[in-house]
């Protein structure tokens, strides 16, 4: 894939999200345009039902929009079937939730070796391995899920979404599970390895700090981009 490196690496125009609710129609989102930009670090902000989270599934091709588009490094996501689109983020996507979604049954190392193994790129394990260490855990390599602290599952949650060097990281709450401390932490590694990666980040957060470190805030207020401010 050719990309223009003039062009944004995320363009969304007019997205609408509307489901059925009983017989009328709930609006979760009304015709949201914007672009971010390569390398660039965007905040969604709003309260809860605002639409955010539901944004950030139809800008990774997790949900389908009502109306209204979403091109990804130029590529129009919805033109796309599923299995299409599941491609294209493999290729390009990472991401990072508030739940971790981490598998029980693997270890730290197999839940980061996963996308690697999956995309069926040499040298899984010593990756994986180097991107734990680089996040702090390489001392807790075999260690599963139950058997780390919320932080130390985000960490691997990072590590994973990180590992594969992707262009976009799309990232929900993901300090929301964790106290101000623990979140402080790992809001610290993500925009580092955002900032070593040149990676694009566009995450979803309730905290003020976190929004303020990142180059522009998008707030939606009843499903509709609000405004667009840009950090001092």
């Amino acid at each position: 894939m050719v990309e223009n490196s003039v062009a944004p690496i995320v363009r969304a125009s007019g997205l609408t999200k509307q489901v059925q609710s009983g017989e009328s129609q709930l609006s979760i989102l009304s015709d949201v345009s914007f672009e971010v930009a390569a390398g660039e670090a965007v905040a969604i902000l709003g309260v809860s039902g605002s639409g955010k989270s539901t944004l950030l599934g139809l800008l990774a091709g997790l949900d389908t929009p009502s109306s209204g588009t979403v091109e990804i490094a130029g590529s129009d996501l919805y033109a796309l079937d599923e299995d299409g689109r599941a491609a294209l983020r493999a290729q390009l996507v990472g991401f990072v939730f508030q739940s971790f979604q981490l598998l029980p049954a693997f270890t730290a190392l197999e839940n980061v070796m996963l996308p690697l193994d999956l995309a069926g790129i040499a040298g899984a394990r010593e990756k994986a391995r180097a991107m734990l260490d680089r996040v702090g855990l390489g001392a807790r390599l075999d260690h599963y899920p139950k058997q780390l602290s919320g932080g130390e599952q985000q960490r691997v949650a990072i590590a994973r979404a990180f590992v594969r060097e992707p262009k976009i990281v799309f990232a929900d709450e993901p300090t929301g599970n964790l106290d101000v401390a623990t979140g402080a932490q790992v809001a610290d590694l993500m925009f580092a390895l955002n900032r070593e990666r040149h990676t694009t980040l566009v995450l979803v957060t309730h905290d003020a700090a976190i929004s303020q470190r990142c180059s522009r805030q998008l707030r939606l207020t009843a499903g509709r981009l609000e405004r667009q401010t840009a950090s001092a």
